[in-house]
């Protein structure tokens, strides 16, 4: 690799920049987007045209940068390559502030309180207590609501018989309600929007089941719980930030302590978002000229991976790269030096396809903006290939897919020590499936880390919690429910439908001999929850976690968590050796999320060890990168997927509420048609979700440096809820297309 000589001057850190980069570097005030390819190196740029910015402007306390970045992890990353680059100029490092976009709203709110709904004692809520809070919504909704709850609960097809009405009370109370609450108010208010504009919205729809009215009166609910509390989210936090910038005063002070906004990762940001960094990057003279308005907005929006889960959508980011770009103010990092070209070239073409096939309606999955490498003088030159650089697999099975990327992993390790890997799976299920195949076939010879094994353990608090609060109270059709839903994911019941088995406690747990035969997943359900009952009744209260983990069949980390966790509750219960002593404590620690599992390590740097095979799902592998990738399960059950209505849900239609309310939202904000009926919104919503897809594997791809093995076994589970059960499954789209268009990299 070329050396690269000391920097002594501005110029001499511009010289390290590629194309694209340097436009960055050489940004001199006004509007500026930069649309960057995947490996472009987006934060080195920003962090080294925001060092040439402080530099150049000689920028202080009282004239300052803001950066803003999406994670704190990254916010930290920028930030020390700054202050490295201020050093090397011998510049002193000040004259800037790098934040997380939740972080910079509560730095401005907490400044002027008075100007917000919050307070000193306001606390932000954790994600289990935003759990209950949404369940206590829904009981005030259906109590104050009963004819829409009606309108719900009679469905289709209902014929008034009793066990139907309670099976599907227990699914709208625990699962459609909650998910349409949490979905809603999370898009509906890191949009602006309010309960009363739902409520229009609403009038102007003519779906079954007023979806947004519905939404509406759970949104309102959940802010006033959230005052009543004193709690707020984090959309509250930036929510505040407005309220104090909506003072005309303070207002212009912020813009004048601010010289300029730049945004990393803008792909990922909400509206909201948005519109505060607008409002700081103003000109404090002349705030509502755009042209003036110091806003550097970096980001890649064929890597919008969050937008199905989060209010995240790449087509506000796409509509400033318009807007910049009729103003000659938009420029490409189109340049790569992560990939070998082979990898590069399948990128692009699934990006090409995808935008060609329409099989997304008028979605448009991608930007068309294509991956090239890097000149010749490059300091980070694009690496030489592995094998075929892109390697195309159709095993039997799922079996012996994990068995060939044993074999191939193995073999590279051998050669290349020192080099990086990781299997990329869709979904935790598929990562514990691969890591536990492969430990089997491979024993010791592979140095496997799960990540999502780590993360499990985080979760032995609330199981523990769960489990211990149906052996207080059994006949509660709610910790019953939660109870058996610990049991299925971990594997140890089949799946089945738990509502029909929590509607009448009594008869599920001890059916009389005139009740009805239960069949044998009932049984087997039924025998775990009365061996917790037994374990309950027979063992002193201290024993009883231990008792739980090894019923959950806990791998070695988990059962050291455990152990912990059981340590931690006898030191704080003071003796009071009780069970409800044990609930009591557990609720507090679940409720604050301060427990930490064993060796959990939140540095991004344990993902990328060398000589380590980590398997990690496509999401969380976004940001880093491996020598050697390995893809498999591409099958189209998951990509491109469709939405899954789950079984007991579909008294209401082959849809899900919450994602009706989702795309009419979405509709909306995008000023687009809103959809009148159902089926028009649902048809949006699933072409949503189908470009994310396309996406989310356009990332995965982009993740390899020298070698991407990608396969998709003849034989698949049509649910990794049972990976043992496996027929005939298709191909993905796009391992298909692959196939023919790059026909020397199929090995037979």
């Amino acid at each position: 690799m070329p050396t690269i000589a000391p920097i002594k001057t501005v110029d001499d850190l511009r010289k390290t920049l590629r194309p694209g980069q340097r436009e960055l570097a050489d940004w001199d005030g006004g509007p500026l987007a930069v649309s960057a390819v995947p490996g472009a190196g987006k934060s080195t740029g920003m962090a080294v045209a925001a060092t040439i910015a402080i530099a150049r402007h000689q920028l202080h306390a009282r004239r300052q940068l803001i950066v803003v970045t999406f994670t704190r992890s990254a916010a930290a990353n920028i930030k020390a390559k700054i202050k490295q680059n201020l050093k090397d100029l011998g510049v002193p490092q000040q004259g800037f502030q790098v934040y997380t976009l939740h972080g910079l709203g509560w730095a401005i709110a907490r400044t002027h309180l008075e100007l917000t709904e919050l307070n000193n004692e306001s606390v932000l809520v954790t994600p289990t207590q935003n759990n209950r809070l949404i369940r206590t919504c829904v009981e005030q909704w259906i109590a104050t609501n009963p004819q829409l709850y009606q309108r719900l609960l009679e469905g289709r097809q209902f014929d008034g018989e009793e066990t139907e009405r309670l099976r599907r009370q227990s699914v709208l109370r625990t699962e459609v309600l909650p998910e349409l609450a949490s979905t809603t108010i999370r898009e509906a208010k890191s949009s602006g929007l309010f309960p009363a504009d739902l409520r229009r919205l609403a009038d102007e729809m003519t779906d079954d089941y007023s979806v947004l009215a519905i939404a509406a009166g759970l949104y309102e609910l959940y802010q006033e719980q959230l005052r009543r509390r004193n709690w707020m989210d984090y959309d509250e936090m930036i929510l505040a930030a407005l309220r104090v910038l909506d003072d005309l005063t303070v207002r212009h002070y912020w813009q004048t302590q601010v010289f300029a906004v730049f945004e990393d990762e803008a792909q990922d940001s909400s509206p909201l978002q948005t519109r505060l960094l607008e409002i700081l990057a103003a000109d404090p003279d002349d705030p509502s000229n755009l042209a003036k308005q110091n806003l550097v907005r970096v980001g890649d929006p064929n890597q919008a991976i969050n937008s199905t889960f989060t209010p995240a959508d790449p087509i506000f980011f796409r509509e400033f790269c318009d807007r910049c770009r009729k103003q000659r103010r938009l420029a490409t990092m189109t340049q790569a030096g992560r990939s070998t070209r082979t990898v590069m070239e399948a990128a692009n073409f699934v990006l090409q396809w995808a935008n060609a096939a329409k099989l997304t309606g008028n979605e448009e999955p991608f930007r068309h903006q294509l991956i090239q490498p890097v000149g010749a003088k490059d300091p980070q030159p694009n690496p030489p290939v592995e094998g075929q650089g892109l390697e195309l697999y159709t095993p039997d099975d799922t079996y012996q897919t994990v068995e060939l990327i044993g074999q191939r992993a193995i073999a590279l390790f051998k050669k290349y020590p020192e080099a990086t890997a990781a299997v990329l799976v869709r979904e935790n299920r598929q990562g514990q499936f691969v890591a536990r195949e492969l430990y089997r076939w491979y024993g010791e010879a592979l140095n496997l880390y799960e990540v999502g094994g780590l993360e499990r353990q985080s979760h032995v608090p609330a199981e523990m919690l769960t489990l211990l609060q149906f052996c207080d109270r059994p006949h509660s059709p709610d910790y019953l429910k939660s109870a058996l839903s610990t049991l299925v994911e971990r594997k140890l019941i089949p799946a089945q439908d738990l509502n029909a088995l929590t509607s009448f406690p009594e008869q599920f747990l001890y059916p009389g001999p005139l009740d009805p035969p239960q069949d044998e997943p009932v049984q087997q359900a039924r025998r775990f929850c009365i061996s917790l009952l037994q374990a309950r009744l027979e063992l002193p209260a201290y024993q009883l976690i231990p008792f739980f983990a090894y019923t959950l069949r806990y791998e070695q980390n988990e059962l050291a968590t455990a152990d912990k966790l059981s340590d931690r509750i006898s030191q704080q219960m003071q003796g009071e050796n009780t069970l409800s002593a044990m609930i009591s404590v557990l609720n507090d620690i679940v409720g604050s999320e301060r427990f930490e599992p064993v060796n959990a390590d939140d540095n991004d740097q344990r993902y990328t060890q060398p000589g380590q095979l980590t398997i990690i799902t496509m999401h969380k592998a976004k940001g880093l990168d491996w020598d050697y990738v390995f893809l498999p399960f591409l099958h189209d059950s998951f990509i491109p997927g469709r939405f899954r209505i789950p079984p007991q849900g579909q008294f209401l239609g082959d849809f899900t509420l919450s994602e009706i309310a989702r795309a009419q939202i979405r509709a909306y904000l995008h000023q687009q048609p809103t959809f009148l009926d159902t089926p028009a919104a649902w048809e949006r919503a699933q072409n949503l979700k189908t470009a994310e897809e396309f996406r989310l594997l356009y990332v995965a791809m982009t993740r390899a440096k020298r070698l991407l093995w990608m396969s998709a076994a003849s034989q698949a589970p049509f649910t990794w809820n049972k990976p043992e059960n496996v027929d005939d499954r298709k191909p993905s789209p796009v391992f298909l297309v692959l196939q023919e268009q790059f026909p020397s990299s199929v090995i037979p």
